[in-house]
C-alpha cells in the first residue's frame, strides 16, 4: 500500500508540472503555486534539514504549531509532507513531548520543546532577521539542504498525526473511498481538515487543490472559484 511520501512522487513522475496546490493569503494580498515537483523539492530539503541537521530519529514528535496559526499556508502542508516522509509524527498541543517545535515568524519563549524553527510565511521562502538566539531561521537554513531524500522508507503502522482529537497512522491518513480527481478550493479552517482537503486528498485522488486563508467574503471566494477554475468549493 503506498503511502502519503509515495504518491507525491508518483505525482512528479506523472505530472510533476501541474498545479498540486494554489495558496492564496487574502490578507497578505498573496498567491503562491506550487507544482508536484515544486512541493517536493521542498519537501527532500526540509526533510534532509530534519533528518542530517536537526538529527530527528523516526517517530520523533513534531510539534506543529504553524499548523495551527496558518492551516492553509505553504509552509505548513510542506511540513507536515516533511515529517510522514521522514517517520515523523505531526503534533498539535504537546510542546513540552515535542523534539521540534515549528512555528510561524514570531516564535513564542520557553516552548518547551528541544528545538524551535520558525517559518517567515513569506510567499518566496525569504528569511526572518533578529530570530532569538537558538531558534533557526527555516528559509535560510532549508536553502542549502540537498535536493533529493534517500531516506529509509516509513512503516504504514507509524504515527503520523495527534491533536488531542485524533490519532492517525501513516496508514490513516489516506482513509477514506477514492474520489475523483478534482481541483477543489478550501477555505482554511481547522488544522486537520485544512491539511486533508488540501494535501492529503488531492495526493490519494489525483487533484489539486486552491487554499484561501484570510478574511474573504463570498463573492470574493466565488472570483477566486472562477478564476481557478475549480470543480467544488469545499464543503461541498
Amino acid at each position: 500500500m503506498p503511502l502519503i511520501a509515495d504518491l507525491l512522487a508518483r505525482r512528479v513522475r506523472s505530472d510533476g508540472s501541474a498545479p498540486l496546490v494554489t495558496c492564496y493569503d487574502l490578507d497578505a494580498g498573496t498567491r503562491v503555486e506550487l507544482s508536484a515537483t515544486t512541493t517536493a523539492n521542498w519537501v527532500a530539503k526540509t526533510s534532509n534539514l530534519l533528518t542530517d541537521e536537526l538529527l530527528l530519529e523516526p517517530g520523533a514528535l513534531v510539534e506543529l504549531e504553524v499548523a495551527r496559526e496558518h492551516p492553509g499556508h505553504w509552509m505548513t502542508l510542506v511540513w507536515a509532507l516533511s515529517c510522514w516522509q521522514t517517520g515523523a509524527a505531526v503534533t498539535l498541543g504537546r510542546p513540552d513531548e515535542a523534539a521540534l517545535l515549528v512555528t510561524g515568524p514570531s516564535p513564542s519563549p520557553g516552548t518547551g520543546a528541544a528545538e524551535v524553527v520558525a517559518c517567515s510565511l513569506h510567499p518566496l521562502g525569504l528569511g526572518i532577521p533578529d530570530l532569538p538566539v537558538g531558534v533557526v531561521d527555516f528559509a535560510t537554513e532549508v536553502r542549502g539542504q540537498p535536493d533529493q531524500w534517500s531516506g529509509l522508507p516509513v512503516a504504514a503502522d507509524a504515527p503520523a498525526w495527534s491533536d488531542g482529537i485524533r490519532w492517525l497512522t501513516q496508514q490513516d491518513l489516506l482513509a477514506g473511498a477514492p474520489g475523483d480527481a478534482r481541483r477543489v478550493l478550501v477555505t482554511a479552517g481547522q488544522p486537520w481538515a485544512t491539511v486533508r482537503d488540501a494535501l492529503v486528498v488531492p495526493l490519494r485522488d489525483g487533484g489539486s487543490s486552491v487554499v484561501v486563508s484570510g478574511t474573504a467574503d463570498p463573492a470574493r471566494v466565488a472570483e477566486i472559484a472562477a478564476t481557478e477554475r475549480v470543480d467544488a468549493v469545499l464543503p461541498d
